[in-house]
């Protein structure tokens, strides 16, 4: 065990001490790192000594002691994994070819630059510097504790449903190892008398104005809601029914890999990643050159590409953008600010900020050619245009792109290659929203960093949270399960994760202040971020946020699922639901003002200072009173 005198600019790595309010200013004079390993994963504790002023009783230490990541690419490969999801693969391609293909790269780049990486910096410097998770990360300033929990919250939600998406993967992962995949023909026991061989189809069929990927009779799509989700058997979300047993099987399956991937936290999670960060890569890299030498396959890449400046004039695909950015970076979801708080001190958040970040765009245009390689091919074989087979959802992934993969020579090997893909995917992120394991992640990390009890018996914690998201996603397995999964995907992240990581942008630039934040910076990695980082968080970034939040309300319409219109009541519950977390912001704002003590601007100045500055509210001396700290940038 090495003891070291660490030099003047890494003193903020420790925790503040919390002094009486009769206290002076305290001045930092010394910390001690006691640097251990114990497997690999390197642990610091921390102490602080500190003069106090003549006549006062001077603070305890406080000891902390916190997980460090084992190697600095387990980090990059954890951040990756989180940010490099299936909506990188479902959902990219299809907004960038109906959006006016390169054309909608202008609006995502510029929303990228401006907005995305700026959060993205913002929340691995936070969690980095404070060493905290989404909750206790506040005490930068208590009155915006509320969004740690929102965000914790909204990552619960997730976690309950979207376990069922990764138990869909390995079902049809369990039903490839077949010399004949089970969606190529019909005449099976889940198959109806509608049923039309693809080899039969003529594209004529879609004179009406159905599009092929709407065409529910062929095998792979009986296969996707008649075998597998029996959605046939419920009439909508008032008829569940019972789980599936052999989803079941598969969900059970899931929560153990997630179960086992967390319970020793940082120590398990950030080995897990070596393969689940690196597998879609490979593998979309073996689709994509699969793809290319399939005809028609080059028809579907220009169309992916095609530039249509017109597109540009219609708001619809600003918005898209805007939400796609947002969502495939993942800030917002405590996530980021969990995974940094277990960096190193001195680490180099910013370049892993960019790094990371243009990974996980990168990943996205690239993913467009294995996927529209295929969809040229589809089009190619049913005689279609490209317009017919280009889907989004689960509708690409389940239906179009497996009814493809069964045509080729070797399918077997094939859907088994894109199936583990998808699985490493989901295991690893998110569609829209965030996977069970960074959710898990975050809410373990949120909730243990705020209750000691939590972090002393973090695996029966884990376990927990584990059995009870799986009790949850019981209802989406259910034969009308469909219907509740679409019902949490919508509301459960959507206006509720933007309008939290835009209270936690104005809490971090405004109130806390941009300058000092700034300086944090600096202590960390001695260098100060440049004007435009600065003029991003305060101004830019919320007002980026601003407008997508504005923009998902008002571009909210009722839920439906294909043809099926969902009653207006479980419209009702979703709103229910994604209010439910984000009243945890003026909820906790309330009940701090009221738990503190004092006149009301005593009060006020208690819940936006600083924990470790409450001393000087005592004092008269608030930051946040004056001027200068408002126009600082």
């Amino acid at each position: 065990m090495n003891v070291q005198v660490l030099p003047d600019r890494k003193l903020s790595s420790v925790a503040p001490l919390k002094p009486a309010h009769s206290s002076a200013a305290e001045k930092r004079e010394v910390e001690l790192i006691l640097v251990k390993d114990r497997n690999g994963v390197q642990y610091t504790s921390s102490s602080v000594v500190a003069a106090a002023a003549p006549g006062a009783c001077a603070s305890p230490p406080e000891d902390q002691e916190r997980e460090t990541w084992g190697k600095k690419i387990d980090f990059l490969l954890s951040v990756i994994g989180f940010a490099v999801d299936l909506a990188n693969v479902w959902r990219f391609p299809y907004l960038c070819y109906k959006n006016g293909g390169g054309a909608f790269l202008i609006p995502y780049i510029l929303f990228l630059v401006i907005a995305g990486m700026p959060l993205f910096y913002m929340e691995l410097a936070l969690g980095q510097y404070n060493r905290e998770g989404a909750a206790t990360v506040w005490k930068i300033c208590p009155v915006f504790k509320g969004v740690g929990y929102t965000v914790i919250l909204i990552a619960l939600y997730v976690g309950f449903y979207y376990n069922v998406i990764i138990a869909w993967s390995l079902y049809y992962l369990y039903s490839s190892f077949t010399g004949e995949l089970p969606w190529l023909k019909c005449g099976n026991s889940w198959n109806s008398a509608n049923c039309t061989d693809p080899k039969l189809f003529n594209g004529s069929f879609l004179e009406n104005g159905t599009s092929y990927a709407q065409y529910k009779i062929t095998p792979a799509a009986e296969f996707y809601e008649r075998g597998m989700l029996n959605l046939h058997e419920s009439k909508g979300i008032h008829d569940l029914g019972v789980p599936r047993w052999q989803l079941v099987l598969c969900l059970v399956v899931v929560v153990f890999i997630l179960y086992f991937s967390l319970w020793k936290g940082v120590k398990s999670s950030g080995k897990v990643v070596y393969i689940t960060a690196t597998m879609p890569y490979a593998v979309l890299f073996v689709l994509l050159i699969r793809g290319v030498t399939l005809p028609g396959a080059m028809d579907g890449i220009r169309a992916y590409l095609h530039i249509d400046f017109k597109q540009l004039n219609n708001p619809t695909v600003w918005i898209d953008a805007a939400t796609q950015i947002f969502y495939s970076l993942g800030a917002g979801f405590g996530v980021l600010i969990a995974f940094a708080s277990y960096n190193k001190f001195d680490n180099n958040c910013y370049r892993d900020a960019i790094l990371t970040s243009t990974i996980n765009c990168v990943t996205s245009f690239f993913s467009g050619f294995a996927i529209f390689s295929v969809l040229g091919y589809m089009a190619f074989k049913h005689r279609v245009k490209i317009e017919d087979v280009a889907t989004e959802g689960a509708g690409l992934v389940f239906i179009i792109y497996p009814e493809a993969i069964s045509t080729l020579l070797g399918s077997t090997f094939w859907a088994i290659v894109f199936f583990i893909m998808l699985l490493t995917l989901g295991i690893d992120s998110s569609v829209s929203a965030r996977t069970p394991w960074v959710a898990w992640k975050a809410v373990i990390t949120g909730l243990s960093d705020d209750f000691r009890i939590l972090k002393r018996n973090r695996k029966l914690f884990t376990f927990a949270t584990a059995f009870g998201t799986f009790l949850v996603a019981l209802l989406c397995i259910t034969n009308g399960g469909i219907y509740v999964l679409t019902l949490l995907d919508t509301y459960a992240a959507g206006t509720s994760i933007l309008f939290g990581v835009l209270i936690e942008a104005i809490g971090v630039s405004w109130f806390y202040g941009v300058d000092r934040f700034s300086e944090d910076i600096e202590r960390m990695m001695g260098f100060k971020p440049g004007l435009y980082w600065r003029l991003c968080w305060k101004f830019v970034s919320p007002i980026f946020l601003l407008f997508v939040v504005v923009a998902s309300v008002v571009t909210s319409t009722g839920l439906k699922y294909d043809g099926y219109i969902f009653p207006r009541w479980s419209n009702w519950v979703g709103w229910g639901i994604a209010s439910s977390s984000m009243l945890f912001v003026p909820a906790y704002a309330i009940y701090k003002f009221i738990g503190v003590k004092g006149t009301f601007k005593e009060r006020i100045a208690y819940c936006i200072t600083p924990e470790n500055e409450h001393h000087l509210v005592a004092e008269g001396n608030i930051r946040q009173f004056k001027l200068k700290h408002w126009l600082a940038i």
